[in-house]
């Protein structure tokens, strides 16, 4: 998934809130760490230069699971010979720049990317 979205609407915050979910940052740290910026510049600057890639794994807990599939379709996997439940995905999540300047990046993550997850600022 590409986040994409204009300059300063919260691309970052909203990663960085992601992954403290997935348990990689601390939660007290999210939207003010911007862990995808890893350049210099970036934070220096405080906005996204390059595109970044983060990998992030998620587990729902049996009542979110049903919830979501259905109690008579949640989906056993074979895993040493035993059937178990998978109620875990992996989210492969690309932050991508908002300033024009910088569009290529984001045309760049948008390939190579099944689909995006679009921050619109509501109050700009």
């Amino acid at each position: 998934m590409s986040v994409i979205a204009h300059v300063d609407h919260g691309k970052s915050t909203l990663t960085d809130s992601l992954v403290s979910k997935a348990g990689i940052i601390a939660g007290a740290k999210a939207g003010e760490t911007r862990f995808t910026d890893t350049r210099k510049d970036e934070q220096e600057r405080c906005i996204t230069i390059k595109s970044t890639a983060i990998s992030m794994f998620f587990e729902l807990d049996e009542k979110d699971l049903n919830f979501i599939k259905g109690d008579n379709q949640v989906e056993l996997t074979e895993v040493d010979g035993k059937k178990q439940k998978f109620n875990g995905f992996l989210i492969n999540l690309i932050d991508s720049p908002g300033h024009v300047d910088f569009s290529s990046e984001v045309t760049a993550a948008l390939r190579v990317t099944d689909g995006a997850l679009v921050v619109v600022d509501c109050v700009s």
